[in-house]
């Protein structure tokens, strides 16, 4: 598996009902993409919970062919046409806990932080099983956990039914819509 995502930084006085619009009119239509296990439709907007205005979509790919697929499709042109040729995060994926009800997410959490150099991957990895374990307890619909080798970063991304600060520092987002088959 491996999770992407790519972010827009948009002016602050963009008018982000546009971005809710967009993912009302267009987040369906990869509701069956082969090969994507999920799509979440993420946007912040400028206040309390995030300093910028933002549209970030988060992937969990089944392999690099599907997402090289969507790389390809007219979807990813159009999106770049509208908004620009993003950099795009990829890591691959330790554990993901994607259930059903992650449909049903109204916000997302994601954190990323560095890897302290020669760390061990395997007592790191065992770390964030457990806390993806216990951020399900707590009611994470969905729980996504990654590592990328060449900045050495993990991402730690969770779906969630309401926005739970206490659990998470890092950028939070509300769902505009889930694409899961």
């Amino acid at each position: 598996m491996i999770a992407m995502q790519y972010s827009f930084t948009l002016p602050t006085d963009y008018d982000m009902a546009i971005i809710r619009q967009r993912i009302a009119d267009k987040g369906h239509m990869l509701d069956h993409f082969d090969g994507l296990l999920l799509k979440s439709y993420l946007y912040a907007e400028r206040g309390p919970s995030s300093s910028e205005n933002l549209y970030a979509p988060f992937y969990v790919w089944k392999d690099s062919a599907a997402m090289q697929r969507f790389l390809g499709s007219d979807g990813f042109a159009n999106m770049v046409k509208a908004f620009g040729w993003p950099s795009i995060r990829v890591w691959p994926v330790w554990d993901a806990y994607l259930s059903p009800e992650a449909r049903h997410a109204r916000f997302a959490s994601r954190e990323i932080h560095a890897i302290a150099p020669h760390s061990a991957l395997d007592v790191l990895r065992e770390e964030h099983r457990a806390q993806l374990q216990r951020d399900i307890e707590r009611g994470a619909l969905g729980a996504v956990s990654a590592f990328e080798p060449t900045t050495w970063t993990r991402v730690s991304f969770r779906l969630w039914d309401e926005p739970r600060p206490a659990l998470s520092a890092g950028q939070w987002y509300e769902v505009g819509h889930v694409s899961q088959p």
